[in-house]
């Protein structure tokens, strides 16, 4: 049997995570290059803030992704106070080790295990029958509120608890109350990983099909309360997938891939770089 040096097991390694490493981006790149690539052309002016009617003729996306701001920014209003202030509790209130704490923690990982469409058929039973809120944009958010949860309440967490003791220390030595303590100088630390987790909840939500379709329906409209039905941008994309059968359509499909891809995109990056600058002016 083969013996290596010490020297080059550790250049063998390197290797392979490299070369890990390196399929990883090649993955992202081909996804990303396909996709522009066959959608990039296919994307104008008139077909982001046109109306649509029916493959074949008009097929703008503008009712879509309103709808889709709507989700977002109303999921978000529902998860993130409630995310934010089960981090609080647990790293700041809670006592470590507590059955308090673990029986929070083990629901939040079993809420971060649960596959989407179940999420979406609670959110069909719950909210649209139950509830009678029905097929709308209200019934759609409040299942993505449940679904970002444990990503808002687990790196809000790890931010806090990234926050040095001394901070805390030397606020209770100036005489500072806790919870001044808490929102004056531990949250401003905070900040970054706190905005993290708000943005990639976004590009979760946009992301999610299955409890939208569920939930809030898929009438191409602009939604004028949130108690009114709407398509979001993927719900839209899984409707086109299902209707292939002319190139047009095989068009308007990647288009609205294109729309999607660049979005995730877009948030990955501003995720990047609102954390390096609040870790700036945190300093």
């Amino acid at each position: 049997m083969l013996k290596l040096s010490r020297d080059n097991q550790d250049k063998l390694m390197l290797a392979a995570i490299w070369s890990a490493a390196a399929t990883t981006l090649l993955f992202l790149l081909w996804v990303v290059w396909h996709i522009l690539s066959n959608g990039l052309s296919h994307v104008s002016w008139e077909f982001i803030t046109g109306a649509y009617t029916r493959i074949g003729e008009a097929s703008g996306i503008w009712a879509m992704i309103v709808s889709t701001v709507y989700m977002v920014g109303l999921s978000l209003a529902f998860a993130a106070p409630i995310g934010i202030m089960t981090a609080i509790y647990l790293t700041e209130y809670a006592a470590p080790g507590s059955q308090v704490v673990k029986m929070i923690r083990f629901c939040t990982e079993s809420l971060a295990g649960i596959p989407s469409i179940v999420y979406g058929l609670f959110g069909m039973t719950f909210f649209v029958t139950t509830l009678g809120l029905g097929f709308s944009i209200l019934s759609g958010a409040l299942t993505l509120a449940m679904l970002i949860l444990p990503v808002i309440i687990r790196t809000t967490e790890e931010a806090l608890l990234a926050v040095p003791m001394s901070y805390r220390e030397g606020g209770y030595a100036l005489g500072s109350s806790k919870i001044y303590t808490i929102c004056r100088l531990v949250l401003p630390s905070a900040l970054p990983g706190i905005v993290t987790s708000i943005i990639l909840s976004t590009g979760r939500v946009i992301g999610e099909s299955a409890p939208v379709f569920l939930t809030a329906g898929m009438v191409t409209q602009i939604p004028e309360s949130v108690l009114e039905s709407g398509r979001t941008l993927t719900v839209h994309l899984y409707k086109l997938t299902q209707e292939l059968f002319t190139q047009h359509e095989w068009d308007q499909a990647y288009a609205t891939a294109t729309i999607l891809i660049v979005l995730v995109l877009m948030l990955n990056m501003a995720t990047k770089v609102i954390a390096s600058r609040l870790n700036k002016s945190s300093k």
